[in-house]
């Protein structure tokens, strides 16, 4: 017997739930394993916790990573609020350092800015510092791991900086790093487009190895940072030219009013990122602020690659970090970590003042967040919705009830009739980076499809498996379907139907041929997720029957192989084939009183011969082929071909052997 079917199962749950109710520690978790020993449980009573302790504390994890995950998706658009409230630039700094600190929980964040005259950077804020020679310290470009990031305008991380022999160590550097008592040390520089202007460090007074996302997440803060920066410092400058042209009431009109704009569409995106705006609303915002028409190109619309021009005027804008014109328009890419996300256009504005120009690329950076975080909440949606078909398929002891609720939050209906569909690549697709692409692309088309179909979809034996709603059949340009269960059953889609039109959209959405294969429906899969997992391997097993046939890149289920369906479904649906293939024969000698089921088997039993089956029904030779006419008419006129006689036969057999009849 498994662990999992023990009867003292259930209550060895209890104390773990418990526990993960209330938030305990880790070290909680062994207390309920403890208490059994010393009361000298069975062993089987504590092999029963230890699974349990073993399954809640993987539970606490996953709740501790998305619980840390949201905070630090969080914490970066409060960061982007509060920066949009300050103009001053000491303020901006301390906020970022402090903001740095409290989220990777280290004992020391600082940031320092560099001398392009003195060819150094230098400390400018410090958070969590004790000592006045750290705080004072200035870097060579390429002395010690901030000279180092400062110089190549890369990250770097340290668990032990001493030990590391990366960085050029001076006496100078190295007395300030040991006084302050730092030992693990990560730095990310402040990048204006190419140009580094600083780097925000975190760091520990013990060893430590920092995590990649928590790098991601300094990045980001870094990016923030520099973007406040040059607010900042745009906005300090304002001032002083506003100062120096007081006398020149005209200019001053002229440059409040720019300021005014600038201002204005920076409170407008802030407004945006909070409220969870999309990135039309940010071409609209932008629209409305500069008089003109900005649209956003994301990066697989024809504008990117239609033309050389355009494609070279985003990937300069991308390099520069700064919006470039491009004959009447001007052009800002939207970039993440050098990944090219799209573009901000501004349609027919060739003279674009600085600020304005400064105003586009903000907009585009405040894009790219939109687009990162919402690619975050997406990636998220996926993996729930797979977790949950996992558990279909794989732990059928799951409770239906809990199924139904997790299926309910994602807006899914598991009480409702569902196809299975397996989809995978064709053979032939590129190996290599250009298979794992394309992989990719299917698991990303796939996910999308069950999410606008309120269905489920999971990445499976080097391909995807789908559980969709079965669809209502529409007329042409039809909307929405209405749900299956409201429909009869003659009037839903059929397990066929809808695997052809999932490898038609999935092959579209890949741009390489996707063969798919369906089986179902099942008719409530959190009741039956035995069924679920029967449907997978019969649409498994369609899969490769299309391969076998050369029908690679279509879509099929069962009951498109004729009596090969027999053999791929694990339903064995005797009735219905021997109703789709010689059903009309029978209904009409049901209907007619008329003979050409037994004229067919005499036809073929005697070879095909219509002289010996006249002896053998003892008929005259015209009465046989009137009867084999009306065959023709009611099986079609192929009914005699090689695959189609062999068919017909198999059917007459079963139809015999066990009195199926379909009519």
């Amino acid at each position: 017997m498994s662990i999992d079917h023990l009867p003292t199962a259930e209550s060895a749950e209890a104390p773990f739930l418990e526990l993960l109710a209330r938030d305990a520690d880790a070290e909680a978790y062994e207390q309920p394993v403890r208490r059994a020993r010393a009361e000298a449980a069975p062993a089987e009573r504590i092999a029963v916790l230890e699974h349990a302790k073993l399954l809640a504390l993987r539970v606490r994890t996953e709740l501790e990573g998305r619980r840390r995950r949201e905070a630090e998706l969080s914490a970066l658009f409060e960061t982007a609020h509060d920066l949009a409230g300050l103009r001053d630039l000491d303020q901006v700094l301390q906020a970022i350092v402090h903001r740095a600190r409290s989220l990777l929980g280290t004992d020391v964040a600082y940031l320092s800015l560099n001398d392009p005259v003195a060819a150094e950077t230098y400390m400018r804020v410090t958070e969590g510092s004790v000592s006045a020679r750290f705080q004072q310290v200035r870097l060579g470009m390429g002395e010690g791991l901030g000279g180092l990031v400062a110089q190549t305008a890369r990250p770097y991380v340290t668990d032990d900086y001493f030990r590391d022999e990366r960085f050029h160590h001076t006496q100078s550097i190295d007395t300030a790093v040991r006084d302050e008592g730092l030992v693990a040390i990560l730095g990310v520089p402040l990048l204006l487009g190419t140009e580094v202007i600083g780097v925000l460090f975190a760091a520990d007074r013990r060893a430590r190895v920092f995590e990649r996302e928590q790098i991601a997440l300094v990045r980001s803060l870094a990016a923030l940072a520099a973007a406040a920066i040059d607010s900042a410092n745009l906005l300090a400058e304002t001032r002083s030219a506003l100062a120096d042209l007081e006398h020149a009431s005209d200019i001053i009109r002229d440059r409040s009013g720019v300021i005014e704009r600038a201002s204005d569409v920076h409170d407008r995106l802030a407004q945006l990122v909070l409220r969870g705006g999309g990135v039309q609303d940010v071409a609209a915002a932008v629209s409305e602020v500069l008089d003109g028409t900005v649209e956003f190109m994301d990066g697989t619309a024809e504008f990117m690659g239609s033309t050389a021009a355009p494609a070279r005027a985003v990937e300069r804008s991308r390099a520069d970090g700064h919006a470039v014109p491009h004959g009447e328009d001007w052009i800002a890419a939207v970039a993440a970590g050098g990944e090219l996300l799209g573009a901000l256009v501004m349609r027919g504005h060739p003279g674009l003042d600085p600020v304005d120009q400064r105003t586009l690329e903000r907009a585009a950076m405040v894009t790219s967040l939109l687009l990162l975080a919402r690619r975050s909440a997406g990636e998220a949606e996926r993996r729930v919705r797979g977790e949950l078909l996992d558990d279909l398929l794989d732990a059928r002891d799951r409770d239906p009830r809990l199924l139904r609720e997790r299926a309910a939050r994602l807006h899914a209906d598991l009480d409702a009739p569902h196809v299975v569909l397996a989809a995978h690549l064709a053979p032939d697709t590129a190996s290599g980076d250009g298979e794992g692409a394309a992989r990719g692309r299917l698991w990303a088309a796939a996910s999308h499809l069950a999410a606008t179909r309120h269905g489920l979809a999971a990445e499976r034996d080097g391909g995807t498996v789908l559980l969709l709603p079965v669809p209502a059949t529409l007329p042409a340009g039809a909307a929405h379907p209405a749900p299956a269960a409201a429909l009869p059953a003659q009037e839903t889609a059929s397990a066929a139907e809808l695997a052809q039109e999932v490898a038609k959209l999935l092959g579209s959405a890949v741009r390489e041929p996707v063969t798919v294969g369906a089986s179902g429906p099942v008719t409530a899969p959190a009741a039956e997720p035995e069924a679920v997992s029967g449907g997978y391997s019969e649409a498994r097993r369609c899969v490769d029957a299309l391969r076998l046939l050369g029908r690679s890149g279509q879509g099929a289920a069962a009951e498109d192989f004729g009596f090969l369906g027999l053999l791929l479904s694990d339903g064995r649906d005797i009735a219905g084939f021997v109703g789709r293939t010689i059903g009309d024969v029978v209904g009409y000698d049901e209907r007619r009183g008329t003979d050409l089921v037994r004229t067919l088997d005499a036809y073929f039993d005697c070879g095909m011969s219509p002289v010996r089956t006249k002896d053998r029904l003892h008929v005259h030779v015209n009465t046989v082929a009137q009867r084999l006419e009306r065959i023709g008419h009611l099986l079609g006129q192929d009914w005699q071909s090689p695959s189609r006689a062999l068919e017909i036969q198999l059917a007459l057999r079963l139809h015999r052997l066990g009195g199926a009849v379909t009519g």
